[in-house]
């Protein structure tokens, strides 16, 4: 899929896998750009696949801590 495809906001839902109400908070929220059509709202596939990556990285991030304080508290 190109990164200029415009996904519905129920397909990047999808994409995300997580429900339409919380893609709209992040969009709401500035974290993923959109563009408003008359009553819908479209994204980017790229701006889909790169907050996904992101996030990954956070969540990994996050997790390497977590081990790292686990083994910290354990010795």
């Amino acid at each position: 899929m190109s990164a200029h495809t415009e996904l519905t906001a129920q397909r990047a839902a999808d994409v995300l896998n997580v429900s339409p109400p919380y893609l709209v908070g992040l969009l709401e929220s500035g974290d993923i750009p959109y563009r408003q059509t008359d009553r819908h709202r479209r994204i980017r596939y790229g701006d889909v696949k790169k907050y996904r990556q992101q996030s990954d990285t956070e969540s990994a991030s996050a997790a390497d801590e977590l081990t790292r304080l686990g083994q910290e508290l354990g010795a």
